[in-house]
C-alpha cells in the first residue's frame, strides 16, 4: 500500500471523516439490514476522467472492517470512461454501506483534481515545463489534494510554510527589498540550523536582475509576467536558477507560457475550485 497511507495525518483525516459521518452509528443500515448479511457492491465511474483515491478507498474500507474484500479493477492515475468499474467490495453489507459516503467523498475530490491536472500535463506534452500545485487547498485535505496532483501527472510545490522558504512580494516589501529579505533569510537559517531551499518572487525585470545579482537562492518566481516578458526574464536568468511562472495562467494560455522555457508553472486552479469526478457505489 502507498506509504502516504501510513502517515499520521492521513489517518487523522480519515478518523475525522468517520467521526463526522458515522458518529455513534449508521442507524439506517443497522436498522434495515441483518447484521450478518453478506453482499457485493461496485464503485463505478459516472463520467470520463482520471481516477485517484483507489489506495485510500482500500484503507478506508479495511479500517472500518478488515474482513471486507476490496478488489481494485483499475489503478490510481489511470484514465476511466463512464461506466468503468473502479472497485469491487465483498463482505458485510452494513460495513460497506457505512463506509460508502466517506470513501466516495475522498475519491471524487481526488479524482477531480487528478483529472484537472492531467489536462494541464497533456497540454505541456513535449515541453520540459512541469505544472505544479500551490497551497490553495481545502484545509485539512492538503496531503490528499497534493497526492492527487501527482497522480494526474503534475508536481508538488512546498507542502506548507515549513519545508521551503518562499519570499513573496509582501515579505519583500516588509523586509525592505529583495536583497534585505534574502540576507535575513540566510541569517535566520544559520541561527536556527536550517537548510531549506529558497525561492524569491519577482514582479518585474528590475527585481529579476536584483535577485540574480544577489544570489543565494534556488528558484526565481516570475509573477504575473506576460509571455513576452517571461521570455526576457528566462534569458536573463540563463539557467543559473530554477524558474517558476505564476499568475494569470490558464489552460488556454498554458502552452504559450511554457514555450518560453520556464521550468515550472504553478497553478492554484489544480486544487482550489476543481469539479469532483462523479462516482457511485451500487449493490449487485
Amino acid at each position: 500500500m502507498n506509504h502516504i497511507i501510513d502517515t499520521p495525518l492521513v489517518k487523522q483525516i480519515v478518523d475525522l471523516a468517520f467521526a463526522e459521518d458515522i458518529g455513534p452509528g449508521d442507524y439506517t443500515s443497522l436498522s434495515t439490514i441483518p447484521h450478518s448479511h453478506i453482499g457485493k457492491s461496485i464503485i463505478v465511474a459516472k463520467e470520463d476522467g482520471v481516477i485517484a483515491g483507489i489506495e485510500l478507498a482500500e484503507y478506508i474500507f479495511h479500517k472500518l472492517d478488515e474482513t471486507l474484500s476490496v478488489v481494485k479493477k483499475i489503478a490510481d492515475g489511470d484514465k476511466v470512461i463512464k461506466g468503468d468499474i473502479v472497485l469491487e467490495i465483498n463482505g458485510n453489507s452494513i460495513s460497506m454501506l457505512t463506509a460508502e459516503r466517506t470513501t466516495l467523498n475522498f475519491m471524487q475530490r481526488m479524482s477531480g483534481i487528478a483529472t484537472q491536472t492531467a489536462l494541464y500535463a497533456e497540454t505541456l506534452k513535449g515541453l520540459h515545463t512541469k505544472v505544479i500545485d500551490t497551497r490553495k487547498t481545502t484545509p485539512g485535505m492538503r496531503i490528499l489534494d497534493k497526492w492527487a496532483v501527482r497522480l494526474g501527472g503534475g508536481g508538488n510545490h512546498r507542502m506548507g510554510l515549513y519545508d521551503m522558504i518562499l519570499i513573496k512580494d509582501n515579505h519583500v516589501d516588509f523586509a525592505g527589498g529583495i536583497s534585505a529579505a534574502i540576507d535575513a533569510t540566510h541569517l535566520y537559517q544559520k541561527k536556527n540550523e536550517l537548510s531549506l531551499p529558497i525561492e524569491i518572487e519577482t514582479r518585474n525585470l528590475n527585481e529579476v536582475n536584483e535577485a540574480i545579482e544577489k544570489g543565494g537562492i534556488q528558484r526565481i518566481m516570475l509573477d504575473n509576467f506576460t509571455p513576452a516578458l517571461l521570455r526576457e526574464a528566462i534569458i536573463l536568468i540563463n539557467g543559473k536558477y530554477e524558474t517558476e511562472a505564476s499568475g494569470g495562467i490558464t489552460l488556454s494560455n498554458l502552452r504559450q507560457y511554457a514555450e518560453t522555457g520556464v521550468d515550472f508553472i504553478s497553478s492554484g486552479a489544480l486544487t482550489h475550485s476543481v469539479k469532483c469526478l462523479d462516482l457511485s457505489m451500487k449493490a449487485i
